[in-house]
């Protein structure tokens, strides 16, 4: 993308939200604040809902939400981990020596959850991707959520309720997410787009949600890539951009680091396809062995099949696309 998100800059408010029965929930949750498991399937919204929620419920909502996107916490190291903004403050060299990583990842979870909010009665704290949660983890984070109940809001997000303990789950409000429908993607679509000052048809906006299969995330960076390569969103302009994945370039690219070991520059090209293009974990797996068939052959090819078709049944599972699609990366760099 060329220019800012239109997934950040066009962030809904709470009045936004395009499902009328979650606007219902989360206004009931701002009335009474009580913590939450808020589920849904992948792009249905739910970070977003919760990103407005909090903008609604605090007067300072950077200082008083906590957002953990947890795969990417139990990814880090130690030193990524104590080097984090919002952790430093409570990590000191001694401790981060000292600690292992599930020593120094509930110390920040309590640390977290312990101090004073900046305004008003109450903090939120956000686990994002719950489903990556380990269970002494959760273990853990039952034991904060009965410590710090009077000044902290505990919000779980997760595409998989059943990954979550039933100690926490009972602590918690359950608010479903589902996927938003067609008209109501293309009712996104046409507040964007207006007020971006894109040129646009009903059949270009028509194509772009369709093809988005209920992602809200995907519909949105589909129709910003649409229009910054075609000047437009028309049903051609859409067609021509989103027919392909068209990521050959990057994916050879994210491949050659793979094999060369440098899984670092590796997962940051994986991290632009999933995140800043939105294309799903299952899109970027099919883009990989169309490159993968044409620098292997034999046996390696073979193999590369197997682990693929493990994979694909990972990211149907729901779980972390990112997390899935990084094991294919480091089977290539063994």
């Amino acid at each position: 993308m060329d220019g800012p998100l239109w997934t950040e800059t066009h962030a809904p408010d709470l009045d936004d939200l395009p499902q009328a029965e979650l606007r219902d929930h989360l206004d009931r949750a701002l009335a009474e604040p009580m913590n939450l498991v808020v589920h849904g399937p992948k792009g249905s919204g739910k970070t977003a809902a919760i990103r407005a929620l909090t903008r609604a419920a605090h007067e300072t909502p950077g200082a008083d939400r906590i957002e953990i996107n947890v795969a990417d916490f139990f990814d880090s190291s130690k030193k990524e981990i104590a080097k984090d903004p919002r952790f430093s403050r409570f990590i000191d060299a001694k401790r981060r020596r000292n600690s292992s990583k599930a020593d120094l990842i509930n110390h920040v979870l309590k640390e977290s959850a312990s101090y004073s909010p900046a305004t008003g009665e109450y903090k939120t704290v956000v686990l994002d991707n719950a489903e990556a949660m380990r269970e002494d983890f959760q273990q853990a984070l039952r034991r904060v959520m009965e410590q710090y109940y009077e000044a902290t809001q505990f919000v779980i997000v997760t595409r998989q309720p059943s990954a979550v303990i039933s100690p926490i789950r009972s602590r918690c409000f359950p608010i479903p997410v589902r996927s938003p429908t067609q008209n109501e993607i293309i009712e996104v679509l046409e507040e964007i787009v207006e007020a971006e000052g894109v040129e646009y048809d009903d059949d270009g906006l028509e194509y772009v949600a369709g093809a988005a299969s209920g992602d809200l995330r995907k519909a949105i960076l589909s129709a910003q890539t649409t229009y910054e390569q075609e000047g437009e969103i028309t049903m051609n302009a859409a067609y021509e951009t989103l027919s392909a994945v068209g990521t050959d370039e990057r994916v050879q690219e994210m491949i050659a680091d793979a094999e060369a070991g440098e899984f670092t520059d590796a997962r940051s090209t994986l991290d632009e396809l999933l995140v800043d293009e939105g294309y799903s974990g299952s899109e970027v797996l099919e883009a990989v062995l169309d490159v993968a068939r044409s620098r292997y052959a034999g046996d390696e090819l073979a193999q590369l099949h197997q682990l693929a078709g493990e994979i694909d049944m990972d990211l149907h599972t729901g779980t972390n696309d990112r997390l899935h699609v990084s094991h294919l990366l480091a089977n290539l760099a063994e």
